[in-house]
């Protein structure tokens, strides 16, 4: 009888915690989420609870530290780049092209807004590890055709995301002959693909015989993987907690 009356009381006890952390806990940690994703959403210069305003434009030279073939300026406006501006050096006649978005073109970095609210997960994923694509995806992404001029056919061009760095990926494409002795082997999807690496878009295949990347770092990008980490992290503490109290007992929603 009284083992019957302890378990009761602790039963009793257990459900008044778990009303608690239902009541009062669980609505903490979303007000914390609300104010950790509007500080991220502020890392990339967008209106936030319907506040109006001009969105800043920022830019960013593109480089790296082992060759010059390629050089640029990314413009970001929010979570748009808004211009490309592109200086490519061919390597086999030193002939200079340069390229710019079309007026009508942006890139969005839908690597994260997309996700910001219902994946935060993935939102952060895809800031630390970048998309893997063929070829063939990258030639009909859509990305080829924002510039003007227009791209010449064998080259292509690809925009990442990788922690706090926006990267620029230009492949240099060389054309097979149908005759080609080469054993044609499609390459996988890849971050990066090497020279060497072969493809097959409509009727004619290719072989990538030059890779260029360059990169700049958007420093707010850092402190948007912080945010969602604490995010994610907050998330955890709750759901643990709400783990201990299901172990008691099968749980129904109030």
């Amino acid at each position: 009888m009284a083992a019957a009356m302890a378990s009761a009381a602790e039963r009793a006890v257990l459900e008044e915690e778990f009303k608690w952390l239902l009541q009062e806990e669980v609505h903490g940690v979303l007000r914390q989420l609300q104010d950790i994703l509007k500080e991220a959403s502020h890392r990339f210069a967008l209106p936030v609870g319907g506040t109006e305003g001009p969105v800043k434009q920022e830019n960013f030279m593109l480089g790296t530290s082992s060759a010059d073939q390629v050089k640029g300026v990314l413009m970001l406006q929010g979570d748009a780049l808004c211009q490309a501006d592109i200086n490519l050096k061919m390597p086999r006649n030193n002939q200079l092209l340069h390229f710019t978005f079309r007026e009508d073109k942006q890139w969005k970095l839908q690597q994260l807004m997309d996700a910001v609210m219902l994946q935060l997960t993935r939102a952060r994923n895809r800031l630390t590890t970048p998309a893997t694509l063929t070829l063939p995806e990258i030639a009909s992404s859509g990305v080829t055709k924002m510039f003007t001029p227009a791209l010449p056919s064998d080259i292509l061009v690809n925009f990442y995301i990788n922690l706090n760095k926006l990267c620029l990926t230009v492949y240099q494409l060389h054309a097979l002959q149908p005759n080609s002795t080469k054993n044609f082997r499609p390459t996988g999807g890849s971050i990066l693909h090497n020279p060497g690496a072969m493809f097959e878009c409509g009727s004619q295949r290719y072989e990538v015989s030059h890779v260029h990347k360059v990169e700049c770092v958007v420093p707010w990008l850092n402190d948007a993987l912080v945010f969602f980490t604490v995010s994610l992290q907050l998330c955890q503490q709750l759901k643990d907690k709400i783990s201990v109290f299901s172990s008691y007992w099968n749980y129904r929603p109030y």
